[in-house]
């Protein structure tokens, strides 16, 4: 029986060994016979497999014709006698009272503590492997999500680069680029080698050999600004600063930075890596509203990338990574010496020789400072007015060829600002304008304020401004073409036109004087009389015909100049006594065309025919040449020019023109206030003639004089009664026409009226 002492148990072998435990052997406070239970290891310490120590026992019979226990009772196979023979075993074995492989006591506690803390590093090791893979789980969580926030990456493209508009003056000079990126798109091919590998250097050392990511990149960027405690490089690869740009915000956040990689990577599946590269230098964003090489590079030193030196190459690569603190023209020493970080990158890297590095070093980049008043700038922003109009809108960089003559233009600006610092304060005259045509209604320049960079209200086009005096040739062209000439005599004294009273600026009166006389000193009694014989609505027709557009209210006080007009179109309206008769629009844009050449707009010759008879043309520029001659125009007498032109002066002095031409030249000179504040007493005769004479006397240097149509003009006897030669507006009450009642109308000559007008009025 099971547990009884000296009897060999069924169906094993006596071999003199008895693996079960006597009774005195037992455990306490285990009870023969009870439940069996599964032996738990001993968490102090690591469970080996062992050799227990054998005793004699009675052998053990095998079981004939059966298997090993075959035929006995469950509870015999694997009794707990076993067990507890077992763990008296290894107690003695650990105790060093065993025998066997174990050999003695101290040598097996040795092996046992050696073999505590193999387990222990295993275990470390089991737990780092099973953290890494925790991690790796997150990570892929996390990038996940954030590709999940992404646009389908089949359908994710590149945005289309915003056009931009590179405007040109007429000698192929830049003037000025519009457009959201400041510069024109430029071809890797295009730039000097030396350019683009300067933003590897200091940006990307691994670009092309890394996959849009480099962890290699990272580390060393993290080591390089730990030991030299400062930001010198950056962890972001080239392909990550693309994909921030093209996609992304400029958000400092994690997540942005891991939407980044992702982008970069499939920047990277889509395009090789100097397509990369050439996206990158279009796109990367240099301060001042500049993005892409094209754009700093004139921004900041005047001429194209194609044409930068190694050291504004150096300079421009190491602005990107802070636009704002590094900009050359803001921060110069600083520049200066993130430069010198590229230079020596380029040099380590083996871009360029040592030798290239320390002459860069010794002549630095200086950036341009801004010239003059940036006046040409007014000319670009017209041309974008009208630009759509030729060529619809604009879906791709185009070069726009003006009309602007660069000398001239400077010219213009110096004139204009140079006169109002001087004077401007004595005649309490803040802003101004200057339009130059040529004869064909060319605009060679364009000035629309003292300053573009304080305003860019474009006065010289859009201001609508009255234009006093110098509206008067126009009221004397009809009674021109009425029948009387520059020889008939009116008087030059009070008159009341149905209760208007206009008078003259010096408050005196000459008498009997000639049209030419009356045009000549701005005698507003005698204009005043012609309208009111030739009727308001003739004048009116007269400068729509002559390319006047603004609205002009038919009364008789139009003849003094109260309706508002825009300079530009006034000077228009002058070319037509310059040009022997055409009538002009003014234009500035010649050609439009793609960078690589493609003609898209083309100007043909266009006008508005004749609008003078050349009769009264040579009638007109004889009158309006006594103006500069002996009349209110005296100073802006042209040597070796023949000359003419009109003074001009709104009520209260609020507005000053000078109106003058050429045969070759119609300019035009106004000066005011934005908000109608009145002047001190700035007239069309004093400081606009004299902008006026400046500014035509450097355009027209070098060119040989071409004169008046229907001239020469010999000079008339000089005005007896200085006080007379003082334009000044009008004076006296506003006509009750100004203000809707009828003007008494004088009779007028009549004239033979024309096929138009006898089949539809007029």
């Amino acid at each position: 029986m099971p547990g009884s002492q000296g009897q060999t148990r069924p169906g094993t072998v006596n071999d003199g060994f008895d693996l079960r435990l006597s009774p005195d052997d037992r455990p306490t406070g285990i009870a023969i016979g009870a439940p069996r239970r599964t032996a738990r290891p001993s968490p102090d310490r690591p469970q080996e497999r062992r050799e227990p120590a054998f005793s004699a026992a009675p052998a053990r019979t095998e079981v004939p014709g059966g298997n090993l226990g075959e035929g006995l009772p469950e509870d015999d196979l694997f009794h707990e006698d076993d067990v507890m023979a077992r763990h008296a075993a290894g107690h003695r074995f650990r105790k060093g009272g065993g025998r066997g492989r174990g050999g003695s006591g101290s040598g097996g506690a040795r092996r046992g503590g050696g073999r505590r803390r193999r387990s222990f590093l295993g275990w470390v090791v089991r737990s780092c492997v099973v953290l890494a893979i925790w991690c790796g789980i997150a990570v892929a969580g996390v990038v996940a999500y954030h590709f999940a926030q992404l646009p389908p990456i089949d359908q994710l493209t590149v945005p289309k680069r915003p056009p931009n508009v590179a405007i040109a003056a007429s000698d192929g000079t830049l003037i000025a680029n519009r457009g959201d990126m400041g510069g024109r798109e430029v071809k890797l091919s295009e730039l000097p080698p030396y350019l683009p590998k300067a933003f590897i250097a200091i940006e990307d050392r691994r670009f092309y050999d890394h996959f849009g990511v480099d962890p290699l990149g990272i580390t060393r960027a993290m080591l390089r600004n730990v030991t030299s405690r400062g930001v010198t490089q950056g962890g972001s690869t080239l392909t990550q600063q693309l994909a921030k740009n093209l996609f992304l915000t400029q958000d400092r956040t994690i997540s942005r930075k891991i939407q980044e990689a992702i982008l970069a990577l499939w920047l990277e599946q889509k395009f090789t890596k100097n397509e990369i590269l050439e996206l990158y230098l279009n796109r990367v964003y240099f301060g001042a509203g500049s993005y892409g090489v094209e754009a700093a590079a004139l921004r900041y030193f005047g001429k194209s990338a194609r044409e930068v030196s190694l050291s504004e190459a150096a300079m421009l690569a190491g602005l990107v990574q802070a636009p704002s603190r590094l900009a050359p023209n803001r921060n110069p020493d600083g520049a200066e010496k993130r430069a010198q970080l590229v230079l020596s990158a380029m040099a380590d890297e083996g871009f360029i020789t040592e030798a290239a590095a320390k002459s860069a070093l010794m002549e630095p980049a200086t950036a341009i400072k801004p010239r003059g008043a940036g006046s040409a700038n007014y000319a670009a922003d017209y041309v974008m007015d009208v630009l759509e109009d030729f060529i619809g809108p604009v879906q791709q960089d185009v070069v726009v060829e003006t009309t602007i003559d660069v000398g001239m233009q400077r010219a213009a600006e110096r004139a204009l600002v140079e006169a109002l610092d001087k004077q401007g304060g004595k005649y309490g005259v803040g802003q101004g304008a200057l339009v130059s045509l040529a004869t064909d209604g060319g605009i060679r320049a364009l000035v629309g304020g003292r300053n573009y960079g304080q305003s860019q209200f474009n006065r010289a086009t859009v201001a609508m401004r009255q234009p006093g005096s110098s509206f008067k040739p126009f009221v004397y062209l009809a009674a021109l073409e009425n029948g009387l000439t520059p020889d008939t005599v009116r008087e030059d004294g009070p008159v009341n036109l149905n209760g208007w009273r206009p008078e003259n600026a010096s408050r005196k009166y000459a008498g009997p004087v000639t049209l030419t006389t009356a045009l000549a000193r701005s005698i507003n009694t005698v204009t005043a009389q012609l309208i009111a014989e030739m009727g308001p609505k003739a004048v009116v027709r007269t400068a729509q015909r002559l390319g006047i557009t603004s609205p002009l209210q038919p009364n008789l006080s139009l003849s003094l100049g109260t309706s508002e007009v825009r300079p530009i179109e006034l000077v228009a309206a002058y070319a037509a006594f310059a040009n022997g008769g055409t009538g002009v629009i003014p234009y500035l844009i010649r050609e439009v065309k793609t960078p690589d050449g493609k003609v898209l707009f083309q100007r043909t010759p266009t006008d508005l025919g004749r609008v003078i008879e050349p009769q009264h043309v040579a009638d007109m520029n004889m009158m309006l040449r006594q103006t500069l001659l002996t009349g209110t125009g005296r100073r802006a007498e042209l040597a070796g020019w023949e000359a003419a032109g009109k003074t001009g002066t709104s009520q209260e002095y609020r507005d000053a023109w000078f109106l003058g031409y050429t045969g070759s030249l119609v300019t035009g000179v106004w000066l005011g206030n934005d908000d109608s504040k009145p002047t001190k007493k700035a007239s069309g005769a004093n400081l606009p003639a004299e902008i006026w004479k400046t500014y035509m006397t450097a355009a027209l240097k070098g060119q040989s004089p071409v004169p008046l149509p229907g001239g020469p003009f010999n000079r008339l006897p000089p005005a007896d009664d200085e006080a007379l030669v003082a334009d000044g507006g009008y004076a006296g009450a506003p006509p009750p026409a100004a203000v809707g009642s009828p003007p008494a109308q004088a009779a007028a000559p009549q004239r033979q009226r024309g096929l138009l007008e006898m089949l539809f009025g007029g």
